[in-house]
């Protein structure tokens, strides 16, 4: 039987970053590669600075690599146009990031179904559903018509989870997703998102400064001196 090839590959990516005025620049990743598979759940841990929200960005196409070869599944993403990347993260890969970045105004099932109306502006009845489901396996059914300001920090980024699994995304990307949480509300989310990888089939991959946070994930890598290295110590 063929070997299912990763969901995501990253091949001696490096990033740089030339100062304004000139002179060197700063390698933040030093020829990075990483391979993730399908399904699978990864933690990437290392200190503040050591390029991991860069290293999330690349691999979620916020960003590009100076050098080397990103893929998402058989996709060169390298070779992609601006337009093509955007359908992608609309389509293929969910985020999450420490702040929630919910809306104020809407409730938590119009904050869950905002990265529907990207595509044509109209929600259907379907899509409705799925946003209602997701937010009570979240624990938030009884939360429907609560704006953000309603609810609990903890509560606020279960609202967010939802919204990045609306699309029935390939990847699930988490940036420091309990960094602004207490350590309950912390755990509890840890313990939701590997739980969502698995009924959701979705790939997770989480940067975290929390270890318990990482211990929960099937692989847990650390990010050193620009590389990544592991499994973390």
């Amino acid at each position: 039987m063929a070997e299912t090839p990763p969901i995501v590959e990253l091949v001696n990516v490096t990033k740089q970053y030339d100062p304004p005025g000139g002179g060197p620049g700063a390698a933040v990743l030093k020829g990075v590669t990483l391979s993730v598979a399908a399904g699978e759940s990864l933690a990437i841990v290392g200190p503040s600075g050591s390029g991991k929200s860069t290293l999330l960005n690349i691999i979620g196409t916020l960003d590009r690599p100076t050098s080397g070869q990103v893929r998402l599944g058989s996709r060169n993403l390298a070779a992609l146009g601006d337009d093509d990347l955007a359908s992608i993260r609309r389509h293929e890969i969910g985020f999450i990031f420490q702040l929630h970045h919910l809306l104020a105004p809407c409730t938590a099932l119009e904050n869950v179904l905002v990265p529907a109306l990207a595509e044509g502006g109209r929600v259907s009845a379907e899509t409705e559903e799925r946003a209602r489901a997701i937010l009570a396996r979240v624990g938030l059914g009884e939360r429907l018509t609560y704006r953000p300001g309603q609810l609990s920090g903890g509560e606020r980024q279960r609202v967010a989870v939802a919204r990045a699994l609306i699309n029935r995304p390939k990847l699930l990307l988490a940036d420091e997703p309990t960094g602004a949480l207490d350590r309950e509300a912390a755990e509890n989310l840890g313990r939701l998102l590997v739980e969502l990888n698995r009924e959701e089939g979705v790939t997770l991959v989480a940067v975290t400064h929390a270890p318990a946070i990482a211990r929960l994930m099937g692989r847990v890598l650390e990010l050193r001196d620009g590389q990544l290295v592991g499994p973390a110590q």
